[in-house]
């Protein structure tokens, strides 16, 4: 990474930051939700598949300007975070959180296509023996979509590397604290003679997103031949 300036590498170090957690945070939560849409049926399905594939088809201003009015300093959620110590507008921590966001639906779609996969006979000859449904999805469920998720949690890491419009409208652009690979590239285009160091960030991103792209699609075509020989 000699190539890359300091503020280029900064920019490259906290995209991977946010990036990792946002991915790591949502990832129960994605698990849970992609199980809950696959199997269960209960009032309100239909809003809360609405609610998770939302972000999806906001303008992800809007998505961070809605994040602002809840998360902010005066936002109802941002207010009782404050008087514990926790600020998230205008941090990394609130990067995370609208990266993790904008990521949340393909993360579950690649879950939930993965649990759909599976026979729900499988399933339900396990509890006819008597055990219990959490235990039915960690021994019968979860090894056989655990590629499902892996693909999910790529898919998930790359969308958060590429958030932009709800991470620069929740949290700005701020150098070394709130500037992502994103951010930065646009940055870099406002000033003179910026257009070298956009370009390498692009030929990063670039190489990231094939790379997560392809990983997924290797990992759900192994995921395909393992559920078809089951």
């Amino acid at each position: 990474m000699g190539w890359l300036g300091p503020a280029e590498l900064e920019a490259l170090r906290l995209s991977l930051r946010v990036s990792f957690w946002a991915t790591l945070a949502t990832l129960p939560l994605g698990i849970f939700v992609a199980y809950a849409l696959a199997r269960w049926r209960f009032p309100g399905r239909q809003l809360l598949n609405g609610l998770v594939h939302l972000p999806l088809i906001l303008p992800p201003v809007v998505t961070g300007y809605l994040l602002l009015l809840t998360f902010g300093v005066q936002g109802p959620l941002g207010k009782l975070l404050a008087e514990i110590g926790i600020v998230v507008a205008f941090r990394w921590t609130g990067a995370a959180l609208a990266a993790g966001i904008m990521a949340f639906p393909l993360m579950v779609r690649a879950i939930r296509l993965s649990i759909e996969a599976v026979d729900p006979k499988l399933e339900q000859a396990g509890a006819t023996l008597g055990a219990s449904q959490p235990f039915v999805f960690a021994t019968v469920t979860l090894p056989m979509i655990l590629p499902g998720i892996i693909a999910g949690a790529i898919l998930a890491f790359a969308k958060a590397m590429g958030e932009f419009g709800a991470t620069i409208t929740f949290v700005s652009n701020i150098p070394g604290q709130t500037q992502t690979l994103p951010s930065a590239v646009y940055a870099f285009l406002q000033v003179p003679g910026g257009e070298e160091a956009a370009t390498r960030l692009v030929i990063i991103s670039i190489i990231i997103a094939m790379g997560a792209l392809l990983l997924s699609e290797y990992v759900g075509r192994r995921a395909a031949a393992r559920v078809a020989g089951s």
